[in-house]
């Protein structure tokens, strides 16, 4: 695998809005048709096929050759990171006529990682249409450096170095600039967007904006062995679901090849185009009603397929390696990683896991696996989520990475590789 691709993916895809076009442009060059959930479906065997749930989630398949009962094969992942979310009115003035945004924390981000670096804005705009219940709307992004986060100078926090508790509303504020008088400071940032967009301040409605680091992905490392970036966790493994899907779009198969990338997963899922919502559930009924199936035909496809939620996994650290099980540790370049947890935090069993251990031995690829030091409450995932929707086999993996939820992350170039072959023999066994 070429670095290059997944350092172009991360870059292009700043935000989940951002990320799903980025995917749908990669689908639309492979020939894969854009389905919308409001109109009836027409599926083919061998289609390539795509739709999109609020912007921000995307489920793609390759309709299968068998019958209507005929099983599924499903890779889900998810397009969200944590991060910085721009409320409504968000202008702050402060003295000098300096600009500051008013911002929520979304998900859990290592919040000190986001200070004293390039920063700007990107997200969906929605504007004023025709039909009051169905406006317009744009993706925009600002490529410049547009904010930063600064940090309280140690002079006057000495003890900084000591533990620096760090207050959401107060401490973590981006500053936008200056503007000429404190009457240019209401509106900038929806007059700016405009701007941007080409429209009329008046035409926005509302927004969804969210800070990212400019910085770009970079590959570091004695042998270049690592990449650094933002969203690793979990675009990485979108990227590899979406290539071992065009990878082997072209090879037939009696079972529908799915690549489910839900929005969300670092809050809980719990929206419409999160994980916990049926929307998975309905695109497998639809397609195995539109393969001439019934109720009973679902249920029997449900029961013979699998699901590999990748979800990135947390590599040992050399610094703390005590944080770690005693006996498991995952490390970077170790290949995949199978994520197991007593408490059903993830749907992995010994049966799961031995599909993927299985299908790794094909692919010639290393495996590992993640356990919970016992002392430490772990979190969860996509899988155990989706598995309250549809009683679907399946295993959590991911590959490890290094400071999960930091601005910047860090992951094996090699561990991305072996991926992307996993999942590709996956999907043509």
């Amino acid at each position: 695998m070429n670095y290059k691709d997944l350092a172009a993916f991360l870059d292009a895809s700043p935000v989940n809005f951002w990320a799903v076009k980025t995917v749908t442009d990669h689908l639309d060059e492979a020939g894969f048709t854009a389905l919308d959930m409001r109109d009836a479906w027409h599926i083919k065997p061998g289609g390539r096929y795509y739709t999109v749930k609020n912007g921000s989630a995307v489920f793609a398949f390759v309709a299968g050759e068998g019958p209507a009962h005929s099983p599924f094969k499903i890779i889900s992942a998810h397009s969200d990171s944590p991060g910085f979310r721009v409320k409504p009115n968000c202008e702050m003035l402060c003295d000098g006529n300096i600009v500051k945004l008013n911002t929520e924390v979304y998900g859990g981000p290592i919040l000190y990682t986001w200070f004293d670096r390039p920063l700007s804005l990107a997200g969906r705009v929605i504007m004023r249409g025709a039909d009051p219940l169905n406006p317009e709307w744009r993706l925009v992004r600002f490529d410049r450096h547009l904010l930063t986060i600064p940090h309280l100078a140690i002079h006057f926090n000495r003890a900084v170095n000591e533990g620096n508790k760090l207050s959401k509303q107060k401490d973590i504020l981006p500053v936008l600039g200056h503007v000429a008088s404190p009457a240019h400071a209401n509106g900038l940032v929806k007059r700016l967007v405009a701007e941007k967009l080409g429209v009329s301040p008046d035409d926005i409605l509302d927004y969804d904006l969210s800070l990212y680091d400019t910085t770009r992905a970079s590959v570091v490392g004695l042998n270049g062995e690592f990449i650094t970036s933002g969203r690793i966790d979990d675009l990485s493994m979108v990227h590899a679901a979406l290539n071992a899907l065009l990878d082997t779009a072209a090879k037939p198969d009696r079972s529908t090849r799915v690549m489910a990338i839900f929005d969300n997963e670092e809050t809980g899922s719990g929206t419409k185009q999160g994980a916990a919502s049926p929307m998975l559930d309905y695109i497998l009924r639809r397609i195995t009603t539109a393969a001439g199936g019934n109720d009973e035909d679902y249920m029997r496809a449900v029961s013979g397929s699998f699901m590999i939620s990748a979800d990135d996994a947390h590599g040992v650290h050399p610094n703390y390696v005590e944080k770690q099980d005693p006996t498991n540790h995952p490390t970077l370049g170790g290949g995949p990683v199978v994520k197991i947890n007593a408490n059903c935090k993830y749907m992995t069993d010994a049966d799961s896991a031995a599909v993927f251990l299985s299908l790794c031995e094909r692919a010639g690829v290393r495996c590992q696996y993640f356990v919970n030091h016992s002392d430490v409450a772990g979190g969860s995932t996509l899988g155990n989520i989706l598995t309250s929707q549809i009683p679907l086999r399946g295993v959590d993996v991911g590959a490890a990475i290094w400071a999960m939820h930091s601005v910047r992350e860090t992951a094996s170039l090699t561990d991305h590789a072996d991926m992307i072959r996993v999942m590709s023999q996956f999907f043509t066994v």
